[in-house]
């Protein structure tokens, strides 16, 4: 374990976690104008997310073996370089392909999210690194709270490509920052990259680490849902781009106000209990949103306000879910964390094709819902799991 003065800084990590998440929705609310001027089906302009979360959850399996083998340091900083260049050439697409494939490339910043947890893990104890994975995940909330509602800003005032250039930009501050303060810590390099995925099997076999990461995917997989559906829901209450991103954003503040409650509860209160209470808070909110439906409620807050208690929940869950998946094997920490990702995006894609597939303008509202709680069902499914394997004399399953 490094010393306290030669880590980086908590801050650094904060703002490479923010970027990690923040291109996922930051131009959510423009893909109706994005459609219109590259004249192709709304759908087609939607699988900007699922194909960005699909080579995400690829590079997860890549981006965290190799900063065991390689560090930690040069996988974010090459990661950043190349965000950069792929966000300028979103920016600057003629058509709906030459986008949609720099879109997926901008993909790989998206596993130093996984990366920035791996320095923290190098760097803390278990319980300390529960604590600062919860006030890292609130600035991964706070990014795409904030995100829509400044892109959809962006938009009505310069046009939707001046988003991606703003990302840009911010992209190539994160990379100053962490070309001075980002130290490496991982002080103990593996010969090879063979030996990384030689971790796989293991981590595979684990039914703690499947539980762990089948918790991550659905709780995510449920705000992926959110995403995919929640403009279609709102389409009824004809509302501006910068609103719907305002309204799109509530969710995350949600999860950032979870989070900063497990930064305060991690060590006081068992992680496997605030994994399992989160998630009885997420199906509560979901089905108090159906009631409201079958109540005849309409307003918007009826369709938002509910999806607040996801936010809050996912806050609760992740930090605990993340330290749990990487302590099941502690000495491939990286490793650990690529998979744990890779699984937890390629479900959490899972749900939101899902989500596309079966919405319609007609069924919109109660789908979503219904889409929502089965994913924070099968999630809260997954706690239990983990509670009871993580118990001193768990049942046989």
């Amino acid at each position: 374990m490094r010393t306290a003065s030669s880590k980086p800084r908590l801050s650094t990590l904060i703002l490479v976690s923010a970027l990690a998440i923040l291109p996922i929705n930051f131009f959510l609310p423009s893909l109706p104008a994005m459609a219109s001027e590259f004249d192709v089906p709304y759908g087609l302009m939607g699988l900007s997310l699922a194909a960005y979360a699909a080579v995400s959850a690829c590079l997860q399996l890549v981006l965290g073996p190799l900063s065991d083998r390689l560090g930690r340091r040069p996988i974010v900083l090459w990661a950043l370089a190349i965000f950069i260049v792929a966000t300028i050439g979103c920016a600057m697409a003629p058509d709906a392909d030459t986008f949609l494939a720099c879109r997926m490339v901008q993909a790989i910043i998206a596993p130093t999210y996984a990366v920035s947890l791996a320095v923290i893990r190098d760097t803390t104890s278990r319980d300390q690194a529960a604590a600062q994975f919860g006030y890292l995940a609130m600035a991964w909330a706070l990014a795409p709270m904030l995100g829509p509602t400044l892109g959809g800003l962006l938009d009505q005032a310069f046009g939707w490509r001046s988003s991606f250039y703003a990302l840009a930009v911010l992209g190539g501050v994160v990379l100053i920052l962490c070309w001075t303060d980002l130290t490496e810590t991982n002080d103990t390099p593996h010969s090879t990259i063979a030996e990384q995925y030689r971790a796989y099997p293991e981590l595979l076999g684990s039914k703690r680490f499947w539980a762990y990461c089948v918790c991550m995917a659905f709780s995510v997989g449920a705000f992926y849902a959110f995403l995919a559906g929640a403009p279609l829901a709102a389409s009824a209450f004809d509302l501006s781009p910068a609103i719907l991103g305002l309204y799109m954003g509530s969710i995350t503040g949600g999860f950032m106000a979870g989070s900063f409650l497990a930064g305060r509860l991690a060590g006081k209160i068992g992680s496997t209990t605030l994994l399992v209470a989160g998630r009885i808070l997420a199906c509560a909110g979901l089905l108090f949103g159906l009631a409201l439906h079958f109540a005849g409620v309409w307003h918007v807050l009826a369709l938002f306000g509910p999806c607040l208690f996801v936010g809050v929940s996912n806050g609760l869950t992740q930090p605990s879910a993340n330290v749990g998946a990487m302590s099941v094997r502690p000495n491939q920490t990286g490793s650990a964390a690529g998979l744990a990702g890779a699984i937890t995006v390629a479900g959490a894609s899972i749900m939101a094709a899902f989500a596309g597939a079966v919405l319609t303008e007609e069924n919109a509202r109660p789908g979503l819902f219904v889409v929502m709680l089965a994913s924070a069902a099968a999630a809260l499914c997954a706690a239990l799991l983990a509670r009871n394997l993580e118990s001193p004399k768990p049942v046989s399953i």
